[in-house]
């Protein structure tokens, strides 16, 4: 709306127009307007009463259109561990159990999970049924973000393995774990089923590593797997084809804690591992490369040799 005149005149009070103009009342100053003020400038009970509730729907309409979410100009790109864990069975669970049982088994199962969570600041993104998927790295990111989603899964199965369902079966999840760049933040969806919405490969991966996981299992990825060190026991698993991805990926399965006095010395003595392979293949490259030139130097000097002694005794 351009003024308050153009206000005034759609409540049908434009006769107020010069009394609102005279006092300096515009829309910066609207909001802030009481009864008494409207009072002290001569207007009526009824007209009062209008304005307030006109000014009152004004406010809300701003406030609306203050909180509409950016959309796209709120995602961001950065790195993240996504998890995607599952509890196994609930198909087979829910043909046995009456609906409300089956209500109750999701939710101990859900509410585990929200428990967890916020202890490694796990972002509960989205609960799919039967299904959770958690964002670890946002909206805070941490350098051992990859080390949080693997603890916070060891917890979550020992959690849900606590649980009996109403027929005394032990309720049991498989976890998927994987680490990538990715874009997060775009909104999506309404109501309820609002999410913050997360794309890239490390999202279809650890729904695919989730799928090959047996009960009560993690599996990670390579990526995963680079960045948490020896701080677990694991077990390779070896390649794997999955749905989505055109080359097989490594996989390993997470079976425990390593008892260790360092955290930095795991990671850290693993990475350095690394890195002392590949100073010795660059090293036995080059010494094989200098060892080439150099038997090339003595085939030129043996030669030469003869040649050299030849002129010596003809000089003496």
């Amino acid at each position: 709306m351009g003024s308050i005149a153009e206000w005034l005149e759609s409540l049908g009070l434009s006769e107020y127009m010069q009394r609102f103009a005279d006092n300096g009342i515009d829309f910066s100053v609207l909001r802030d307007l009481t009864d008494q003020d409207l009072k002290d400038l001569g207007i009526l009970l009824g007209h009062r009463r209008k304005m307030l509730r006109a000014i009152a729907e004004f406010e809300c309409g701003s406030a609306k259109a203050a909180a509409k979410p950016s959309g796209q100009g709120d995602a961001e790109r950065r790195q993240l561990t996504i998890m995607f864990c599952d509890l196994v069975g609930s198909t087979a669970l829910s043909a046995r159990l009456d609906p409300e049982d089956m209500r109750d088994v999701i939710l101990a199962f859900q509410g585990a999970c929200t428990q967890i969570m916020p202890t490694y600041d796990g972002f509960i993104a989205k609960f799919q049924g039967d299904g959770v998927l958690a964002y670890f790295g946002y909206p805070r990111a941490h350098e051992d973000d990859a080390e949080r989603a693997v603890r916070a899964g060891l917890e979550i199965i020992t959690a849900v393995g606590q649980i009996r369902s109403p027929c005394g079966s032990k309720l049991k999840v498989r976890i998927g774990v994987a680490t990538g760049l990715v874009v997060v933040g775009d909104l999506i969806g309404q109501g309820a089923s609002q999410e913050r919405a997360v794309v890239g490969d490390a999202v279809n991966l650890a729904a695919r590593l989730q799928g090959i996981a047996e009960p009560e299992t993690i599996v990670i990825a390579g990526s995963t797997r680079r960045l948490i060190g020896d701080l677990f026991k694991l077990c390779d698993l070896g390649p794997h084809q999955v749905k989505g991805v055109p080359e097989s990926i490594q996989a390993w399965a997470v079976e425990g804690v390593v008892a260790t006095e360092s955290r930095f010395e795991s990671v850290r003595t693993s990475r350095l591992t690394s890195l002392v392979v590949a100073k010795r293949r660059l090293l036995c490259c080059s010494i094989a490369s200098t060892s080439r030139g150099k038997g090339k130097a003595r085939s030129c000097w043996s030669r030469e040799k003869p040649a050299l002694a030849s002129r010596g005794s003809r000089q003496q």
